[in-house]
């Protein structure tokens, strides 16, 4: 069997987290299986580098910034193989470079194109333990590139799919994916196993379990997927497949993501087109945008508000603001004061009365909604973010999670 299985920099911290995982890899090793390691970069490492740099050049180039960023994830690497072979098992770290992981050139947030095999699987032939660096590739300039942050999931299913694995393991500091963030919802339950398309809307939605690219790729391959803790080994985590059994489970979680801006044109011409022109120039910069509501035409104009990640409002609102002055708007304002609560669940689509539930649930806690997105198996609404953790309980209690 050959298992892939990624650790996060909170597992690796320090020496004694590093032989811990170092140990709990060798068991399946010496089980039998082939074992590829994907690490994160120890701890705040990744952070701590940023703030560096910032002391160095506020501006720096994008290219610099993942040559530096880099390093924290070769670090990890070297280390794990010390650690595995202070313990008397054959093993060896490689980066991007080295096994050959191909990426777009677009800096900071570069994306697979294609994993060679080769050199991973001479080491495996050598029956050593393959340790690889998580969140890094290589364009074809031969620079390295970054994946954006927890690109290190998208590394280890990468590497899953190419390698045809039996399994990829994601460690994290929880057990598993639960109907709520733990630390915001008290009574959160672990799921014993989720869809690809739940994952991916609760990856997608504020659940920092998974990235929502790495479930993207699960899905896409046929990647076998499975969440566990890296702390509690006995402890058996969630499954991430195609079909799971509802179980009468209307809803799989709630979720909360802080990191949300609203931005709202007011009064730009009602003509046709006229949403086409900002939303084509938000994405012609690679600004992704979430929640979408157009009012209903007044006098002629009508005001478009939409939602974007708090990183992208500087970029998001000066194309509002070009388009608010080419088109003739009035204004252009944003609130970055919000938060949007989503539930997922497969089950939500052939039963009535779901998003009656949510709504009276925050109805009754007097939290007002400003906005609403849909879809088959989601339902999203932005909130004050002051109330957001009240409204993950809320919600969590109304559907009995």
């Amino acid at each position: 069997m050959l298992i892939v299985k990624k650790f996060g920099g909170s597992s690796v911290a320090n020496k004694e987290r590093i032989f811990n995982v170092a140990k709990r890899c060798i068991e399946d090793y010496r089980a039998g299986h082939d074992v590829v390691v994907v690490l994160s970069a120890m701890g705040d490492t990744t952070d701590d580098l940023i703030a560096l740099a910032n002391t160095i050049n506020p501006n720096a180039k994008k290219r610099e910034l993942d040559m530096l960023l880099t390093t924290g994830e070769q670090v990890s690497v070297s280390l794990m193989a010390m650690a595995m072979q202070a313990l008397d098992v054959p093993a060896v770290s490689l980066n991007a470079f080295q096994v050959m992981m191909h990426s777009t050139s677009r800096y900071g947030n570069a994306r697979f194109k294609r994993v060679d095999t080769e050199r991973i699987m001479h080491e495996l032939d050598s029956r050593k333990i393959v340790i690889v660096t998580g969140f890094q590739g290589v364009n074809k300039y031969d620079d390295i590139t970054t994946l954006g942050r927890g690109g290190s999931d998208t590394t280890a299913v990468a590497l899953a799919a190419v390698l045809h694995a039996d399994k990829c393991e994601i460690y994290t500091d929880v057990d598993g994916v639960f109907t709520a963030d733990p630390r915001v919802v008290k009574t959160a339950k672990k799921l014993d196993a989720v869809t690809y398309d739940e994952m991916l809307e609760l990856a997608s939605l504020g659940a920092k379990v998974l990235h929502n690219r790495s479930v993207e790729m699960a899905k896409k391959y046929s990647v076998k997927m499975e969440v566990r803790s890296s702390i509690h080994s006995d402890v058996p985590g969630t499954i991430v497949k195609e079909v799971c059994k509802v179980e009468k489970m209307l809803i799989k979680g709630v979720a909360l993501d802080n990191d949300v801006t609203r931005i709202s044109v007011i009064e730009v011409p009602d003509q046709p087109g006229i949403a086409f022109r900002i939303f084509s120039a938000l994405a012609a910069s690679k600004i992704n945008v979430d929640i979408i509501l157009q009012s209903v035409g007044r006098e002629g104009t009508k005001d478009i508000s939409f939602t974007v990640s708090t990183a992208h409002k500087d970029a998001a609102m000066q194309i509002a603001e070009a388009f608010c002055q080419t088109v003739g708007g009035k204004e252009v304002n944003f609130n970055d004061n919000v938060a949007k609560v989503s539930i997922v669940g497969a089950g939500m689509l052939s039963n009535p009365g779901v998003a009656a539930t949510m709504f009276e649930a925050l109805g009754e806690n007097n939290i007002n909604i400003s906005m609403i997105s849909t879809s088959e198996i989601k339902i999203s609404v932005l909130i004050e973010k002051e109330q957001g953790k009240k409204a993950v309980n809320a919600i969590h209690d109304a559907f009995a999670l």
